[in-house]
């Protein structure tokens, strides 16, 4: 097995996770099977119970394990499936270490950061590494690891110290470690300032860990003499410092490195040029170019509560993304506030009233995703019935499928009252309850997650022929709260359909509305399984009905006949000068990497 660490320095969010993919998708490029780590050296266990605002979105996995977005990012390059294991966290390993304390593994010895944390630090990375991650049954040929932070962090120590003995347990040819620094330029001076890479290589340096490569990112390409500096005071080759300058796309990150001969570094840092072939980029090099020459928009207003935040709902920003470019159209995503649609903000800020709702009324389709708490659930219910009576494209993903039955039950059905038991415990007509085998005591990893099976019951709907007129399929889940069953029976009398059930049939998955041009809910997330190149079903339809491409998608076998490529996508990485992207409803922008080519975030 050959490992490749990926390190930041001198500033968090330079896009290590970007980097760290697009070096995994390089070498996957060149023949090689590629496997990926993550490291979170903060204390949770997982990522379940961590905010959106402070962390961004939670990413679940086909295990149910709630792991960092950069696994998100990962699976969408390689195309891979991850465990909850490929995430690791100090949390995890002290866990492990303090299991085997008690057990008394450690047979009366003093329990120490060296050697046991640092011992097992290094036993998981190797355990895990030889878990296949492509569907083939052997090891992988590389494992990418990406270690979250900077360096200097105190929280980080322990896993640099373990790295520095792992890099001479498995010895030369085997361990290359990629250090991703930012090389600014002062606007007052105007050049490339190469001092904080300098003293970010010092530090790692001073801890155990020699740097192989630099990965120096920029506004705009390395000057040669900037990476003749560097190359001196970093001892680090000329060859093996890349330019990792702002980019009109971030798919054109791998591409980036390609021209720059990154693969051959790294090739041969880990002895395997003899291996591996040149790499190969065809269908990721024409898709990344048809992205940047879409023209023709389609808005899509994103009714959330975290709409601060864009990371927060990364992968449906992913998913959006894929489906876009897919249908051939340039994305704009409209934040809007779900508390900013209430009749409270009408009173108290009117001008965020007025704008939010000049937001969802100028948009080609609403899209309402997963949450979680009672702030702004009216606004979602709000927008749900702006969407139906208006008969504009509705996609509501696990909570904003709640919320579209919520708001059925009283529009339609009457029940003026009927609510979730999350919002109202003592609802006298709960359409939403809690789910009888969850825990409401624990709240990490108590919820139903990872892949369950969905089975389709109308085989003429639109979600059926979206997924191909398949019997089944298996999507992942992150939630508490279900669909009453009890009532299913008077929503389905009054005309809402329950198109998709789990295999007792007894818990909704899929419900839409039959005789509107696009309303569907789903139970599960499908963004978590979105590629570029292969789209989300029900994405791509949102899409498809905002651009009025819906029936011929229909009649082509949905999503299975829209496959672009095996290709994947990326996280937040560069900015350029377009300064174009997200459209938030305040009216400014969001999100590190924008172009004029719409979201790239």
């Amino acid at each position: 097995m050959k490992y490749v660490l990926v390190t930041g320095g001198v500033v968090s969010g330079l896009g290590k996770g970007v980097t760290a993919s697009s070096i995994g998708l390089i070498l996957k490029s060149c023949g090689l099977r590629v496997t990926s780590i993550k490291i979170d050296p903060y204390l949770n266990t997982d990522a379940g119970t961590m905010s959106p605002f402070e962390h961004g979105e939670v990413f679940v996995l086909d295990d149910g394990g709630e792991v960092d977005l950069d696994l998100g990012n990962y699976e969408r390059f390689l195309d891979i499936k991850l465990t909850r294991d490929n995430n690791i966290t100090t949390g995890k390993i002290y866990q492990s270490v303090l299991d085997k304390e008690r057990r008394g593994d450690y047979l009366g010895k003093t329990v120490q950061v060296v050697p046991h944390i640092t011992d097992a630090i290094q036993e998981w990375i190797e355990r895990v590494a030889v878990i296949p991650v492509d569907g083939e049954d052997s090891p992988a040929d590389v494992c990418v690891i990406e270690l979250g932070g900077t360096i200097g962090d105190i929280e980080s120590m322990p896993f640099i110290e373990a790295l520095g003995q792992f890099s001479y347990r498995v010895g030369a040819g085997n361990f290359c470690l990629i250090h991703v620094s930012l090389v600014p330029v002062l606007n007052v001076v105007g050049e490339q300032k190469t001092k904080p890479t300098q003293h970010s290589v010092r530090g790692l340096r001073s801890l155990g860990l020699t740097p192989n490569i630099l990965a120096c990112r920029s506004t705009t390409g390395l000057d040669d003499n900037v990476k003749e500096k560097l190359s001196r005071f970093c001892h680090v080759p000329v060859d093996s410092i890349i330019s990792l300058y702002d980019a009109s796309n971030i798919w054109r990150v791998p591409l980036i490195l390609r021209d720059q001969k990154a693969h051959e570094a790294i090739l041969k840092v880990l002895n395997l040029k003899g291996v591996a072939r040149e790499p190969v980029f065809g269908e990721w090099t024409s898709r990344t170019e048809l992205c940047d020459r879409l023209h023709e928009p389609v808005r899509v207003a994103m009714v959330g509560k975290y709409t601060g935040l864009s990371d927060s709902y990364l992968s449906v920003l992913k998913a959006l993304l894929h489906s876009s470019v897919a249908c051939r159209r340039k994305l704009f995503v409209d934040w809007v506030p779900a508390s900013d649609l209430e009749n409270e903000t009408a009173k108290e800020n009117p001008e965020n009233y007025r704008n939010s709702w000049n937001l969802l009324k100028g948009a080609d389709a609403v899209l309402v995703p997963g949450g979680f708490g009672d702030r702004g659930v009216e606004g979602k219910i709000l927008a749900a019935k702006y969407a139906r009576e208006n008969r504009i494209p509705y996609l509501g993903i696990c909570l904003g499928m709640q919320i579209a039955v919520i708001e059925y039950a009283r529009s339609i059905l009457g029940l003026q009252d009927a609510n979730s038991t999350e919002f109202d415990p003592n609802t006298p007509n709960p359409c939403v309850i809690f789910m009888p085998e969850g825990s409401k005591t624990h709240m990490g990893g108590t919820m139903r997650l990872g892949s369950r099976r969905t089975y389709f019951q109308v085989k003429d709907s639109k979600s059926t022929k979206l997924f191909g007129n398949r019997s089944f399929v298996d999507e992942r889940h992150r939630h508490r709260y279900e669909v009453n069953p009890d009532m299913v029976q008077q929503f389905e009398d009054a005309g809402l359909s329950f198109t998709g059930k789990d295999e007792t049939g007894h818990r909704m998955e899929i419900v839409e509305l039959p005789n509107h041009p696009y309303f569907i809910g789903v139970q599960f997330h499908p963004e978590f399984k979105s590629r570029p190149g292969k789209p989300s079903a029900v994405f791509l339809g949102l899409i498809a009905a905002a651009c009025g491409q819906l029936d011929s998608l229909l009649k082509k076998g949905g999503a299975s006949t829209h496959v672009l490529s095996n290709g994947t996508s990326g996280e937040k990485f560069h900015r350029n000068g377009n300064g174009n992207g997200t459209t938030l409803a305040n009216g400014s922008l969001d999100g590190i990497y924008r172009n004029g080519n719409g979201v790239h975030v």
